[in-house]
C-alpha cells in the first residue's frame, strides 16, 4: 500500500497539551510525521508539519480529526495533500544555502526591503526569523543561493542595499552560521538577553 504526504499548518491561542493534541490525531490514523516547525508568538502557537498516512486517510478526515479535538481555545488546522513522489532528501538543503542577518532601527517595511531584494535576484528564502525590540529590528533569512553566478557582485549588491537602507547587514555561508551559532544564541541576539 502506498502512503500519501500531507502538510498540515495548525494554529490557536498558546496553552500546554496542544502538541499531544495534534499529534494523538496523527497516531490515530496512523501517521507517521516526517518533518515539523513549531513556534509560538505573540502567544500564539503555529505549526506546520509533513506526515505519511495510508491510502483511505484523506483531506477530509484529517480535517475531522482536528475539529474534534476538545479545548478551550479555538485550534484552526489546514491539510493539503502533496501531489507527486516527494521523498525526504527533497528537505535537504541545497549546499549553497546562506544566511543574510540584517539589524537596523525599527520602522515598517525592513522585512519588504529585503524582501523585494530576494525577488528581484530570483532567491528563494527557505526560512526567516525575525525580533522587534524597542528600538532595534533583527532579521535571519536563510536563503538559496544555488543560482547565483557572483558572489562578490552580490555581496557589493546587498553592502550597498545596507548602506541605503541603514541596515547591517551580514551574509555568510550556512555551514558557518551554524557551525559560530549554537542553539538559542541566535535566539538570545534577536531577544537582546
Amino acid at each position: 500500500m502506498k502512503n500519501k504526504k500531507f502538510v498540515i499548518s495548525v494554529m490557536s491561542k498558546d496553552r500546554p497539551g496542544i502538541i499531544a493534541d495534534i499529534t494523538t490525531v496523527i497516531l490515530n490514523m496512523d501517521g507517521d510525521l516526517a518533518d515539523l516547525n513549531q513556534s509560538v508568538l505573540g502567544g500564539y502557537f503555529s505549526m506546520i508539519l509533513i506526515a505519511d498516512f495510508g491510502e483511505d486517510v484523506t483531506v477530509k478526515t484529517l480535517e475531522a480529526g482536528f475539529s474534534r479535538i476538545e479545548s478551550e481555545t479555538s485550534l484552526e488546522a489546514i491539510v493539503k495533500e502533496i501531489d507527486g513522489d516527494h521523498t525526504l532528501n527533497e528537505m535537504i538543503l541545497p549546499s549553497e544555502t546562506y544566511v543574510v542577518t540584517g539589524q537596523g532601527k525599527n520602522r515598517k517595511g525592513l522585512v519588504k526591503v529585503l524582501g523585494d531584494f530576494f525577488y528581484g535576484h530570483n532567491i528563494n528564502v527557505l526560512d526567516l526569523v525575525t525580533a522587534r525590540s524597542e528600538k532595534m529590528y533583527t532579521m535571519i533569512f536563510q536563503v538559496d543561493l544555488s543560482h547565483i553566478k557572483s558572489m562578490k557582485d552580490l555581496r557589493a549588491e546587498l553592502e550597498l542595499l545596507g548602506s541605503e537602507e541603514n541596515l547591517d547587514l551580514v551574509l555568510q555561508h550556512n555551514d558557518i552560521y551554524m557551525a559560530t551559532n549554537e542553539v538559542g544564541t541566535a535566539f538570545d541576539t534577536l531577544t537582546g538577553n
